[in-house]
């Protein structure tokens, strides 16, 4: 109930309609909100003005003017609805397009008129708010639109159901909620004042009690009021006008504009529009149903969302965490590679300052030696040891002299992180494709077979967001067989040819991406031609020939025999097509037969190893060849004017096949394909 209360509102003030009328746009309006938004329009636009001027516009003209819009929105003169709070405007007021607007009409104090008899100024207009289409106003002023009882009872009926609950009248403190009411008292009582004040008994045992709801309906409800007409006011509504779409009283047939018009019983339309409601109403709530089992599936979409959001969030912070984990790990080796070239040279440095240190201790004892030895006074005593010590200070000294005095170790550290690949695989880090895509749509309405081709169309769904490289088409062998590549690629549409004829495929597709190959389609089940429609192929003909008649007749403009091809090929089956003669000068020994693609085309047809054919046997201008292709018992046989010329003419016939024609330009033939097999043949085949 609580999503029919905006159905309930009056578009202009707001709430709640109060004595609503129907416009002629089918929108209801409170009747005081209507009086509130009358506009006036010019005297020179009036119905009364251009009729003095002889414009000849009927007063009837100016009833339907409801049908356009005299004053749209912008221009109207008034910009919103305000309801009666509405801030006073004064009368005189002109809008820049000579529109009047008047006020919230208060009736003066001394008159008690309604909104509805209250004078209407003259050359009113009145703007459906809803959908802004403008009608002027008749003498009858806003009394010319009939009222919406239906709504009325309607509001009244929710209003009653969201009323609050009826106390009791007989509480003398804090009344408690009733529980009945004597419809004959008129009195809301709860339990206890009911046993106390209205005993069964007595006189009171014969007063009826009623529930509180249905005692307030039927104490507060006036009678429903009954709809009279709007041109006759004391005269009730009997019939339906079938043109007008109203109903109507008996003057306005006997007197008024409907009295020519097609007119039915009340009655009978009331309950054929409540029938044609009813069956809109099925429509649309099967419309509601389906919006309603949408919107589970989108709540149901948003719970989801929301866990995988949670999953994949979870799942983000782990991967990063890991790529942390490695990173730390890998800081750690760096570090002790670090610390141990670190202890290396700390070690190498301090042994070559041990080293000195022992070389320096033994070169100062040597110098001090020296110097002792150079103050000895004893000639020979000195002589006797200064060469030995002057060979040991040379040979000290060139000790000091091989790079014993350059350290053997830098001070620097010959390591240098080279992180920029790590920074710039971080800054691409990002999201990347890791869901196959969604199993394809085969579109049924755009796929067929044409002969022995076979056309298939598919997309994605709708709502797939994982892109697809390209797609798989695959076909069976016609006979229930496994499926088979027939296509791959980045198209969605893809015809397949050289099928057999009457034969049934089952086709079926799949998308893949760098992650992997989607699931497969339905399958869809192709039925080929059960007889070949073709015609010559010019494609693979001899220069020499001349086609015509949609590539259906043949001649050539060469004395020398030229060979054309049909333009479908056999495999498999049982085919048959025929050939009229429709030149033949000179006798000039056409040949008919099948051959492979590979034909020599500039000799007759039968010279090489790659055709077969008939080349004479009554032939002459008139004639009708016939050739049956039999490739499930690989023979070919022809037929002059529907007889057999012999039993077999080849046999052992197989491999892929086409209708070929040699012949030069004395002779003129027409092909005539999409024939059955001779009845004949096909009851000996099946005898067979």
């Amino acid at each position: 109930m609580e999503e029919m209360e905006e159905e309930l509102k009056c578009p202009v003030c707001g709430s709640f309609y109060r004595e609503p009328i129907i416009l002629p746009c089918s929108h209801n309006l409170c009747q005081a909100c209507a009086r509130n938004i009358l506009v006036q329009t010019p005297e020179s636009e009036s119905p009364q003005s251009h009729r003095a001027a002889g414009s000849g516009v009927s007063d009837y003209d100016y009833l339907d003017l409801d049908k356009m819009s005299l004053y749209s929105e912008a221009d109207s003169g008034y910009g919103s609805y305000g309801g009666f709070a509405s801030a006073p405007t004064t009368p005189c007021q002109k809008s820049p397009n000579g529109v009047r607007v008047f006020p919230p009409a208060m009736p003066p104090p001394a008159t008690h008129l309604s909104p509805a008899l209250a004078p209407v100024p003259r050359n009113s207009c009145i703007t459906c708010p809803q959908c802004h289409r403008s009608l002027i106003l008749d003498d009858r002023g806003l009394r010319g639109f009939p009222k919406n009882r239906v709504l009325e009872g309607v509001i009244d009926r929710y209003q009653q159901s969201k009323a609050a609950a009826l106390k009791c009248q007989l509480c003398e403190k804090a009344p408690k909620e009733a529980t009945v009411m004597c419809e004959q008292c008129d009195v809301f009582y709860c339990d206890p004042c009911r046993l106390r004040c209205h005993p069964p008994r007595g006189p009171l045992a014969k007063h009826r009690l009623v529930p509180p709801a249905q005692g307030r309906v039927s104490r507060r409800l006036s009678p429903r009021k009954v709809s009279t007409c709007t041109d006759h006011e004391l005269e009730n509504h009997s019939m339906y006008c079938v043109q007008c779409k109203m109903p109507v009283c008996y003057q306005c047939l006997e007197e008024g504009k409907h009295s020519s018009h097609e007119v039915k019983a009340l009655g009978a339309m009331w309950k054929l529009h409540k029938s044609q409601l009813s069956q809109a109403l099925n429509g649309l709530s099967d419309r509601a149903k389906e919006a309603k089992e949408f919107l589970v599936q989108l709540r149901n979409m948003v719970q989801q969302i929301q866990e995988n959001s949670v999953e994949f969030e979870a799942c983000l912070v782990a991967q990063c965490d890991a790529l942390i984990d490695a990173l730390n790990r890998r800081k750690a080796q760096l570090l002790a590679r670090v610390n141990k070239e670190h202890e290396h040279k700390l070690k190498v440095v301090r042994d070559q300052i041990s080293h000195c240190t022992v070389k320096l201790r033994q070169t100062t004892g040597l110098m001090e030696y020296c110097l002792e030895v150079i103050k000895e006074n004893d000639p020979s005593g000195f002589l006797q040891i200064s060469d030995a010590l002057i060979r040991r200070v040379h040979l000290t000294e060139d000790q000091w002299g091989k790079g014993t005095l350059t350290p053997r170790m830098t001070t620097d550290f010959d390591l240098s992180l080279d992180n920029s690949p790590l920074l710039q695989s971080i800054h691409q880090l990002d999201f990347v494709q890791v869901k196959v895509p969604a199993t394809p749509i085969l579109q049924l309405e755009e796929c067929c077979t044409h002969n022995n081709s076979a056309t298939l169309s598919w997309k994605q769904p709708p709502l797939s967001t994982v892109p697809a490289d390209g797609y798989i088409l695959e076909l069976d062998d016609g006979n229930g067989g496994q499926f088979r590549e027939v296509y791959v690629g980045k198209e969605t549409m893809c015809t397949v040819d050289g099928l057999h004829f009457n034969s049934t495929y089952n086709a079926r597709v799949k998308a893949f991406n760098k992650t992997g190959v989607s699931p497969y389609s339905k399958t869809l089940v192709l039925q080929t031609s059960e007889v070949a429609w073709f015609a010559f192929d010019p494609g693979s003909a001899h220069s020499d020939i001349i086609l015509s008649n949609d590539n259906l007749t043949v001649t050539c403009s060469s004395y020398d025999d030229r060979v054309v091809l049909g333009k479908t090929g056999f495999s498999k089956g049982i085919h048959y097509w025929e050939l009229t003669v429709d030149r033949y000068d000179n006798h000039p020994d056409p040949a008919f037969g099948v051959a492979r693609m590979d034909v020599m085309k500039d000799v007759m047809l039968g010279k090489d190893d790659k055709a077969w054919a008939i080349t004479e046997g009554g032939i002459t201008k008139g004639a009708t060849i016939g050739v049956l292709l039999d490739l499930n018992r690989k023979n070919l046989t022809f037929f002059i004017n529907d007889e057999q010329q012999g039993p077999i003419a080849f046999d052992n016939v197989e491999g892929l096949f086409f209708p070929a024609v040699s012949l030069n330009r004395n002779v003129q033939v027409t092909l005539h394909t999409g024939l059955p097999v001779p009845d004949f043949y096909s009851s000996r085949a099946s005898i067979a």
